[in-house]
């Protein structure tokens, strides 16, 4: 008896070091969204966390087109035509992208939607727009996007992970 009881502890303790070697992260979904001047802009995205990683630099490569999330490439729909800093984007469902660099960012605003996050075609890119990049006093574990209203007719698309928020403002065109 004693043998089998100590056989089951050990089936048991091997169980739960292959659950905890095994073990993958998840990045559940998340969504921000605003409504300026009567229309919703909302983006659709999974949340990755650092679980003690170095993320910029590192887990996402400088100079590199990235998803800025998981899954499902991350998603804008607009209720209204947009202008991105130089970017005029036409009211519809589009799929955001960036391109970090240590000193500047870039948006990228592709035109397919619902296509894996690792699955980035530029020959569907509609266009490109400079972001503002700003150092946070304290980490941000989860990727978070902010859509903020800042007048009638006017936000910021920002996200923020690690340290870093990278920004770009919009106003709303008719």
């Amino acid at each position: 008896m004693r043998l089998r009881g100590a056989a089951l502890a050990m089936c048991g303790a091997a169980v739960l070091a292959g659950a905890a070697w095994g073990q993958r992260y998840t990045s559940p979904p998340a969504t921000a969204s605003v409504k300026i001047g009567g229309k919703q802009i909302t983006v659709e995205y999974y949340a990755p966390s650092m679980h003690g990683r170095k993320i910029f630099g590192e887990l996402v490569p400088w100079g590199e087109v990235w998803c800025p999330g998981a899954n499902v490439a991350t998603g804008i729909t607009t209720e209204s035509n947009l202008q991105f800093g130089t970017l005029k984007l036409p009211k519809g469902a589009w799929s955001i992208w960036v391109n970090p660099a240590e000193k500047n960012w870039t948006l990228i605003v592709n035109k397919q939607t619902g296509q894996h996050h690792l699955d980035y075609n530029s020959a569907e890119d509609f266009g490109k727009t400079k972001m503002t990049l700003r150092t946070l006093a304290a980490p941000v574990e989860t990727l978070r996007f902010e859509v903020r209203p800042s007048g009638a007719a006017q936000g910021t698309l920002a996200l923020m992970w690690e340290t870093t928020e990278a920004s770009v403002p919009f106003t709303l065109l008719p």
